[in-house]
């Protein structure tokens, strides 16, 4: 961002003096990371497209809301969250779907992160494979906070008020989900079958099995 660029807290003070100038620069500034933080959560494409719209929309009334103690993309991942349980009440009784987790060198970081596996060139695409797979079993904050921290890259700080925790519940949160996705990862690796379907979602008790 140039000197001269506005940021994120001028363009929402702007939105709510009424320039909508404002906040359509604001929208093109992060809708790419919107719409990769939802389709890093498995949103399908039609729900990612009400996703994507409540999101903004909730955003530009609530520009006022916005203090700038920490980014606005912190906060806009907050108000997605809150979007797609909201789509996902609409659907009440459709079946779950994942859709393909595609950016490689993030899933790659979120497994060695998790501390499986090496770096080497040649295990990269099974190592995300397993990844894609596992993240799909993991518990729904347990798949936010590794998204978040390990592939938005969001400080602490900003995981832990997307998710609306303390620091340190951040922190022993993001711990344990790493060790969780590192046990399925392993479970997945020796299996007999690939998975062809989406098995329950990994509860804390199989950390211990």
């Amino acid at each position: 961002m140039t000197p001269d660029t506005p940021s994120d807290a001028t363009l929402l003070r702007a939105t709510v003096a009424g320039d909508t100038t404002a906040f359509d620069q604001f929208v093109t500034r992060h809708a790419a990371h919107v719409h990769r933080f939802l389709a890093s959560l498995g949103v399908r494409d039609a729900d990612a497209d009400d996703a994507m719209q409540d999101t903004f929309v909730a955003a530009w009334r609530g520009a006022h809301g916005f203090r700038g103690d920490g980014t606005a993309r912190a906060w806009l991942f907050t108000i997605a969250r809150n979007a797609v349980r909201h789509t996902a009440r609409r659907r009440v009784g459709e079946p779950d779907h994942f859709a393909p987790l595609d950016a490689a060198d993030s899933l790659d970081a979120i497994a060695l992160a998790a501390g499986w596996g090496s770096a080497s060139e040649s295990s990269t695409a099974d190592r995300v494979q397993l990844v894609q797979v596992a993240l799909q079993q993991l518990e729904a904050l347990d798949r936010d906070i590794l998204v978040l921290r390990d592939m938005e890259g969001l400080s602490g700080d900003e995981t832990a008020a997307a998710l609306e925790l303390t620091l340190p519940a951040m922190k022993s949160r993001l711990h344990r989900a790493r060790l969780r996705l590192a046990v399925i990862v392993r479970r997945l690796e020796h299996a007999t079958d690939t998975p062809t379907s989406r098995p329950a979602p990994f509860r804390s008790g199989d950390a211990h099995a």
